[in-house]
């Protein structure tokens, strides 16, 4: 079965922005009813397939692969200031003005643009001068390794496992039960093409 003309558009939003609600809203589809119409359109097979088919093209159109992103994201994770900064040798100097004060100096002081390495470059978002001298800016260390470590599975405690496919068989009774409602002529202006994705997202 193909897809049909909403649906098609829902795929060519939805890999905009992977926003389903909104994907759903400029697909046409009833904004009350949005969030709903993006979860089962992405739980759509044949919906699913074309999203993946249309990844991979695009994968293979601008040559950037998932391992690309993760290794990128690991070099604002794992990136170390060190490399960037150099601090802890104070000395003593005459500070300016007409008392010639003697005023510690912490010896703080970035490294040259060339001294620093492709993978600690890469975790640098910001330079600038300001009026206490060159500031330094990394990427958010912490969102990079939040974004690692869900792209690798490692927010998924024990027995998550065994809750997912209970809320699977959860969300099947429901769909069965908005199934046999849709039948017995309950529904929205969407029916027909919810009936459709409701009936594609059930088991053979």
């Amino acid at each position: 079965m193909a897809l049909t003309p909403k649906q098609k558009r829902f795929v060519d939003e939805y890999l905009i922005d992977l926003n389903a609600t909104q994907a759903a809203i400029r697909a046409k589809y009833s904004k009350k009813t949005a969030q709903e119409q993006g979860a089962r359109l992405l739980s759509n097979v044949m919906v699913q397939a074309a999203v993946q088919r249309r990844m991979k093209d695009r994968e293979s159109r601008t040559e950037i692969t998932q391992d690309m992103v993760l290794k990128e994201l690991a070099r604002i994770g794992f990136s170390d200031i060190r490399k960037i900064v150099k601090w802890g040798e104070t000395e003593i100097r005459v500070a300016d003005g007409e008392d010639g004060e003697m005023m510690p100096f912490h010896g703080l002081a970035l490294f040259c643009s060339d001294q620093v390495d492709d993978e600690t470059a890469a975790a640098i978002s910001e330079v600038s001068e300001g009026r206490e001298g060159l500031k330094v800016k990394l990427h958010d260390k912490k969102g990079a390794l939040v974004e690692i470590a869900k792209h690798l599975g490692m927010f998924t405690a024990k027995g998550h496992g065994e809750l997912d496919l209970e809320i699977k068989r959860v969300e099947l009774e429901k769909r069965r039960a908005e199934l046999e409602n849709i039948r017995n002529g309950g529904g929205s202006p969407d029916t027909a093409d919810l009936l459709r994705d409701l009936i594609a997202g059930l088991p053979s």
